[in-house]
């Protein structure tokens, strides 16, 4: 299988390797990075389960889900995680969290426009969407900046620091995405079969 990578104006998206725990500790323990995430400050344990379940995810066949470190343009150090997992009817489900170093840059909109580039470039996709917290505003500038339509609230969506939240869902179809300057991808539609649904 064609290890992903993807680039844009100031990032690019590789795939997780062993050596990225470090940085992504620094990511996802940061109680100010995970705030409005739908989970809690994870442990080196934990984060090592998720670099783990990353690599092991990049190897299955067909591929549903995709684990992506975010890195500067030109560095290889973990700034960010992003993932992309697909859904039946052609659709997919997104995510990303950047260090709080990097917050503020406009990076969040290039970290969407560069998910939408595999999902609807590389494998065709029809709709991908993203969900957040309420409280995150930041996040529904991010992704309204990146050409994606606000749809509505899921009640009780997510059960993080001791209380079911909501969220607020976003969504963009292929025909809607307009792709920024500079984005490219060395992956080849479909390259590892067909994409099962699974979340």
């Amino acid at each position: 299988m064609t290890p992903v990578h993807l680039t844009g104006p100031r990032l690019a998206m590789r795939e997780v390797e062993p050596g990225d725990t470090d940085d992504l500790l620094a990511v996802y323990g940061d109680p100010e990075a995970t705030r409005h995430l739908s989970f809690e400050p994870r442990t080196r344990e934990q984060v090592q389960a998720i670099t783990d379940r990353s690599i092991a995810a990049a190897n299955t066949s067909p591929r549903s889900e995709y684990c992506l470190a975010i890195t500067h343009l030109g560095e290889h150090r973990l700034i960010g995680y992003a993932r992309l997992a697909t859904e039946p009817q052609e659709a997919a489900t997104i995510g990303f969290a950047l260090h709080a170093a990097d917050w503020g840059k406009g990076l969040g909109t290039e970290t969407v426009h560069l998910l939408c580039a595999l999902g609807f470039n590389t494998l065709g996709l029809h709709r991908i969407w993203a969900a957040r917290s309420p409280l995150n505003e930041a996040s529904a500038r991010t992704l309204l900046r990146a050409g994606m339509t606000k749809d509505g609230r899921i009640r009780d969506h997510v059960f993080v620091h001791g209380a079911w939240r909501d969220s607020i869902t976003y969504s963009i179809l292929e025909h809607e995405w307009t792709p920024i300057d500079g984005l490219s991808t060395n992956r080849s539609a479909q390259s590892d079969d067909d994409i099962s649904p699974n979340k």
